[in-house]
């Protein structure tokens, strides 16, 4: 019926020919229905909740009945017969039959299928029982059934020496150390009968011993389970009989006590180390004097200052390089295992996690052992997974396997820095200094067992955890083919009280780091820092020097010192800049690009100088920076207007009701429009900041720029998902952010000047043609006695004046129909350097007293007529009296024009005192911009950019460094302009409503 009914689906969708009527007929009927009453959950029940007659059936996955005369077997999954029946058919699990036994043959053979009749009683199991030192026979040796089972007394006299087996159906020979103590099966008294040896009580080996386990981070002893059923026999196999496994499982009792003896007790070490002390006649393996003939490698022995001798003496016969055809960048270690007893297990490589904890994939597990690429790895583990993953500990022997020039392969052993060690009760493997070590050679990762106190088979009290491994490795003091010392595995462990395991986890951490001697670059950047230090200190006292003649003060006082500690704060700012910039461009190229190594990255403990100096630099230079911003902000300015009246109009007179006649009074607007214009250009930059800041953080986070900053060989800048990624280097990141930052903004100040300002744009050139043409010239004061003159007098004589007669001026003056813009007659210097006298300052101060006397820009519209009309007419009156200055009407406080000299340019300071006359310096070069933004360009951006790197170098993060800079700059930016106009609006009687 089922397969007509296969036939007509086949025919159904070949043929097509039948009705959807007839499919929908068909499928109900050959289709299993779904009750909509069934339901799809059952009871829940686990195998040990199973009756005595019941099983647990692993299909229905719930108890069942065995059959009749049968029970529950041991595993609680099938049926057995019950005592006295046996089996006559068994087709698997539950399915057998059973038969009761006659009552002559109450007995079951051990197999279950026979009855027989015992020669003495039965067990529980209703199989027969023979007395110790018997064997039950129930076969002939053909095998055949005999009628009556029988027991057989092994022969233990010197013929034979057997025993019967654990099962007690084969006699075997005894153990060899029964017959070689007692001459017989028995380990009678006086001899010793410990973990199934017999030992003799005669013997010089140490009987008392201690079975305890010693967990030192807690401070806890307790006698350990698998140390009292071992450790002694272990010892005595070893000591008497120089059995190899039973050595290994002493060493292993030793390493689970964190290699800790005391010469006064007999604990595991303490009988290791007996047992090497009494076995030199032994010798050694492979000619090493730690390491006796049958015993395990443990120690490098407890002489002072055997470690440092031990690390730093002899280099490994091996080269590493990064690149080129003899490229060598693994580290092939293996390692000898071995399980708790002592057996071998086998040797293995060490990659895929061996050592590893922590769980990740094959290929980040195996970056580890990259040569040069520092490692980090860190997780949190559970307990019971630890539980889980380690019921016994595997010990390790770590070996770094290499070839030499003949291509025969070598191994060398790797010394062991066990941190939790303890020799005289201290722990001596965590002083600073490495002549006190005691370096050692066995490790394992998780020890479960020795923390069991009564029972092997139940939960341990205690556990110890390898929480913290590192292979550090040194490089070799000026090598070129990258010769290294042997590596050195630090480890330490956390001993855990285990209370709750569902609730406790451990952290654990795995890590490979590459050291070098840094201390002749130390030395190479102390040099440095002295000798740029020491010009630092030269350059201060020039600015110094050159400040005191530009305020007019030739006596030193706590000012001077103030200043000259504020400009050597700026200088040394620099120095620490230069150093640190070379210095991590020197680790990224040499580093990144060199074949065979010849240098190593700083780790991070040696990275704390470098970071230091860039701290220092990053003060010194905010210093700087404020210093320079104040400086800017309270600089004393003057408008001078050239525009003079044209000709008078009728005013009404107040009070008087009449008219009479009065000059036309100048426009104010272009002051105004002026004094907007250098608020203006105040902030205006070679660079544009936001560009600079997305720029290199473009090119850092999505170029891959930030990648060269990793602490590996790879000099790529993008890494594969898939890949390990190693950790960055502050040095490197230094570097890089400081290489992009600076390339970059030299690119804009380059673009600014060849290309911007030739064709756009150029603001401080713009501002001093606005001067000439709205007629105004500027007076600028950055000193006391120095300050910058712009001329702007217009060469028309008048620009307040219509669109029509402004326009033709430009034409004439296109055209060269009009004399020339320049202080001077037929020349075009309009900007200078000005170094006036003291008399010259005397007079200035007095009229500019009574300008800015009570005086604020925002008390103009609520202070008193009198106060105001004061300062309406002190600002006429400096407005005269410069102009008239400019002009040689004051022969007493005249002035003369004179080239600088090229060692002053250079040095930025005036030979020259202004004793009777004022000087102008000709300064073809725009330098009142030295007041401005634009004329400190290189300080705003050396302060940026070490902003942007110590932000980076505090928190990691290219993306919060971009946007706190930005942010800084904005604010400055803000308090600049803020502060600058309110300065301005007080010196010029400028309303600052109209400063914009």
């Amino acid at each position: 019926m089922a397969t007509g009914g296969r036939g007509a689906v086949v025919a159904m969708a070949a043929g097509s020919t039948l009705s959807s009527a007839s499919v929908t007929l068909f499928l109900l009927l050959v289709l299993p229905r779904v009750s909509q009453a069934q339901t799809f959950f059952f009871p829940f029940r686990q195998p040990e909740t199973c009756g005595h007659n019941q099983y647990f059936d692993i299909s229905a996955l719930s108890c069942v009945a065995c059959g009749s005369n049968q029970r529950q077997d041991a595993r609680g999954t099938s049926c057995v017969c019950l005592p006295g029946f046996q089996m006559i058919s068994n087709n698997g699990g539950p399915d057998i039959t059973c038969k009761k036994c006659p009552e002559h043959m109450k007995g079951v053979t051990e197999d279950g299928w026979n009855c027989i009749s015992c020669p003495g009683g039965l067990t529980a199991e209703g199989k027969c029982h023979c007395p110790t030192g018997h064997i039950l026979v129930e076969r002939n040796v053909n095998g055949t059934l005999l009628s009556q089972a029988t027991c057989e007394l092994c022969d233990e006299s010197e013929n034979s020496f057997t025993v019967a087996n654990a099962l007690g159906n084969r006699c075997v020979r005894c153990e060899p150390a029964f017959i070689n103590t007692s001459k017989s099966c028995a380990c009678s008294e006086p001899n010793i009968l410990t973990g199934g040896l017999c030992l003799s009580s005669t013997g010089n080996f140490p009987l008392r011993m201690i079975s305890t386990a010693r967990y030192g981070e807690l401070g806890i002893s307790f006698t350990s389970e698998w140390f009292a059923k071992y450790l002694q026999s272990s010892a005595a196999a070893c000591w008497v009989y120089g059995n190899l496994t039973s050595c290994q499982a002493l060493g292993n009792m030793c390493v689970m006590n964190m290699n800790c003896y005391d010469s006064s007790t007999f604990d595991a070490c303490g009988l290791f180390q007996f047992i090497f002390e009494n076995t030199a006649a032994l010798g050694t393996v492979h000619s090493v004097s730690f390491w006796r003939q049958n015993l395990p490698w443990l120690f490098y022995g407890d002489q002072l200052g055997l470690a440092p001798q031990i690390l730093s003496t002899t280099p490994l016969p091996t080269n590493f390089s990064f690149k080129g055809e003899n490229q060598s960048t693994k580290l092939k270690f293996i390692a000898a295992s071995y399980d708790v007893r002592g057996n071998f297990l086998k040797w293995q490589t060490l990659e895929g996690g061996i050592l590893q904890l922590c769980p990740d994939t094959e290929t980040r597990l195996n970056a580890a052992y990259s040569f040069g690429t520092t490692y980090q790895q860190s997780c949190e583990i559970p307990v019971p997974k630890i539980l889980t993953d380690f019921p016994t500990p595997t010990f390790y022997d770590v070996y770094l396997e290499y070839t030499d020039e003949n291509q025969h392969q070598y191994i060398w052993a790797v010394p062991v820095l066990n941190l939790n060690l303890q020799h005289k009760k201290m722990f001596v493997n965590k002083d600073s200094s490495s002549g006190k070590w005691l370096l050692t050679r066995r490790i394992f990762l998780v020890d479960t067992l020795s923390g069991r106190e009564n029972d092997l088979g139940s939960q341990p009290r205690l556990i110890r955890v390898a929480t913290q491994i590192s292979l550090s490795i040194h490089l070799v003091p000026n090598t070129k083919n990258g010769n290294i010392y042997p590596p050195l595995i630090t480890i330490a462990y956390r001993d855990i009280d285990i209370k709750d395991p569902s609730s406790q986890s451990v952290k654990v951490s795995f890590s490979v780091t590459y050291e070098m001697d840094q201390g002749e670059a130390h030395v190479q950047t102390d040099i440095a820092l002295g000798v740029l230090g020491g010009l630092a200190v030269l350059s201060s006292l020039l600015k110094t020097a050159g400040w005191k003649r530009r305020i007019g003060s030739p006596m030193i006082d706590l000012q001077t010192v103030a200043k000259f500690l504020v400009y050597y704060a700026g200088d040394l700012a620099n120095v620490f800049f230069i150093i640190t910039v070379g210095t991590g461009l020197y680790w990224l190229i040499v580093f990144k690009a060199q074949k065979s190594v010849s240098v190593l990255l700083p780790v991070p403990a040696q990275e704390k100088r470098f970071v230091t100096y860039v701290g220092c630099g990053f003060a010194l230079k905010a210093l700087q920076f404020l210093h320079k911003l104040i400086s800017q902000i309270t600089i004393d300015i003057f408008f001078i207007d050239w525009e003079r009246p044209k000709g008078k109009v009728l005013k009404a007179v107040e009070g008087e009701g009449g008219v009479r006649s009065a000059t036309v009074p100048v426009s104010i607007w272009r002051t105004y429009f002026v004094a907007n214009e250098w608020n203006e250009i105040q902030t205006v930059r070679k660079i544009n900041p936001l560009f600079q800041v997305l720029t290199v953080l473009f090119l850092l986070e999505v170029v891959g720029f930030k990648n060269l900053a990793l602490m590996d060989s790879s000099s790529s800048l993008s890494r594969s998902p898939p890949s390990y990624i190693a950790p960055y280097s502050r040095i490197l990141r230094y570097a890089v952010s400081s290489a992009l930052w600076l390339v970059i903004g030299l690119i804009q100040i380059v673009f600014f000047a060849v290309f911007y300002e030739r064709f756009i744009e150029d603001k401080i050139r713009q501002f001093v043609d606005l001067c000439c043409m709205s007629n105004i010239s500027v007076f600028l004061l950055s000193h006391r006695c120095f300050g910058y003159y712009i001329h702007g007098r217009s060469v028309h004589g008048h620009a307040d004046t219509n669109m029509e007669e402004m326009n033709m001026n430009l034409k004439r003056e296109a055209e060269n129909l009009c004399s020339q813009r320049g202080l001077v007659p037929n020349t075009d210097g309009q900007t200078f350097q000005i170094a006036i006298s003291s008399q010259m300052r005397q007079h200035y101060d007095r009229i500019h007293e009574t300008l800015t006397r009570k005086n604020g820009p925002a008390r103009l519209l609520s202070s008193s007529g009198s106060t105001f009309e004061q300062s309406v007419k002190a600002y006429h009156i400096m407005n005269k009296f410069l102009g008239s200055f400019i002009d040689h009407v004051h022969k007493e406080m005249d002035y003369f024009i004179k080239d600088k000299l090229l060692l002053e340019r250079i040095l930025g300071m005036e030979f020259m005192e202004p004793m009777e006359k004022s000087i102008f310096y000709n300064d073809e070069g725009y330098s009142f911009s030295s007041v401005l933004y634009y004329g400190n360009e290189a300080t705003l951006l050396i302060y940026d950019l070490m902003f942007f790197c110590v932000v980076d170098l505090a928190c990691q993060n290219f993306i919060l460094a971009a946007f706190l800079t930005y942010l800084q700059q904005e604010i400055f930016r803000f308090i600049r302009d803020a502060v600058g106009q309110k300065n301005l609006a007080s010196k010029t009687l400028v309303d600052q409503r109209f400063l914009i």
